[in-house]
């Protein structure tokens, strides 16, 4: 039996040993976390798309796995943290829940921001990197989108003006739609969506300002029996962030494949997931005659407007306000 030489076996472990590193390197599986069970709109929206995309694309070499209903931790104000710290690799969540980080990046929410023609994710992306950037520090934005625009959903209450909101306690998931309710006479209870059931079935809210989609996510028709629609009432930003060491830490393959299955192209497949949840769960409910549907005449439309248009002018009456929103429409 032939014997190695000393230098010969030394360089034979050497190539095994940087194999081995290479094989270990390649392989990498992505922790992405978020709060809410897995049948939500946001897993066919972005989490089984991204998925289903860098695994294929890197050939099973780049793998996510998800962390639903809170399995990381359950606290959804505190999901943004939870990516910046490596609690997770990639996280999803609203800004709105900490509305203060995202002053700049939730103008889009605001009613009116978004024009006819455009979309919230585009407008986001277009106003990313020249003023939106420094608000998701330490981490990289995977996907930015806004949910379907807002609707009331009530617990008997009939929503048909801005004076119906005054007095009602109305649930909202940020600070720019709490200051629209405020505006228009009402008080603006903020809480996690997971919140909204029981606060809505007990009484300690009297409504909501959230997307339609809601009403199949958390299951609201069984407790909400009358809604408006066709009011301006804004929308819901959304984030995938992802942890910036992770993604610095992976091979420029990886990141490139990363790169190619996010963005707006990640964002667009939220933003229009979301919609047409949104549209299904109206057909829903105007299909139970449980339910009042209220929409909105042109004249009622009008009052709504008049005071959204104020609203907007007044959220963005300074300077740094306007060359975001002028930004975002680019």
């Amino acid at each position: 039996m032939a014997i190695l030489s000393r230098s010969r076996f030394a360089a034979l472990f050497t190539t095994l040993g940087v194999a081995v590193t290479m094989g270990s390197a390649q392989a990498q599986e992505l922790k992405l976390a978020h709060f809410v069970p897995p049948a939500h709109v946001v897993t066919s929206a972005v989490v089984e798309p991204f998925k289903r995309a860098v695994e294929a694309d890197s050939n099973g070499e780049l793998t996510v796995r998800v962390y639903p209903g809170g399995e990381l931790g359950a606290g959804p104000m505190e999901q943004y943290v939870r990516a910046l710290q490596g609690v997770a690799d990639i996280t999803w969540g609203l800004a709105g829940y900490t509305s203060s980080q995202f002053r700049r990046s939730m103008i889009v929410e605001l009613p009116g921001a978004i024009p006819e023609g455009m979309t919230g994710y585009d407008m986001i992306w277009n106003a990313f990197d020249t003023s939106l950037r420094g608000e998701f520090p330490g981490t990289k934005p995977l996907a930015l989108w806004v949910s379907e625009p807002n609707v009331f959903i009530m617990k008997d209450r009939e929503v048909r003006s801005p004076e119906d909101l005054r007095g009602l306690k109305i649930r909202v998931s940020g600070a720019v739609a709490g200051e629209f309710v405020r505006t228009m006479g009402g008080t603006p209870v903020q809480m996690a969506a997971g919140e909204m059931y029981n606060a809505l079935q007990t009484g300690l809210i009297d409504g909501i300002i959230t997307g339609a989609s809601a009403i199949t996510d958390f299951k609201l028709d069984e407790v909400a029996n009358s809604y408006t629609i066709g009011a301006p009432l804004g929308n819901i930003l959304f984030y995938l962030v992802m942890n910036q060491r992770k993604y610095d830490s992976l091979s420029a393959e990886h990141r490139a494949i990363i790169d190619r299955h996010s963005g707006r192209v990640l964002s667009q497949s939220g933003e229009e997931t979301w919609n047409a949840l949104a549209d299904r769960t109206l057909e829903m409910v105007r299909a139970d005659n449980r339910n009042t549907v209220i929409d909105l005449s042109a004249a009622e439309v009008v009052v709504f407007q008049s005071v959204a248009d104020d609203f907007l002018t007044s959220q963005t009456a300074d300077a740094a306000a306007r060359a975001v929103l002028n930004d975002m429409r680019n």
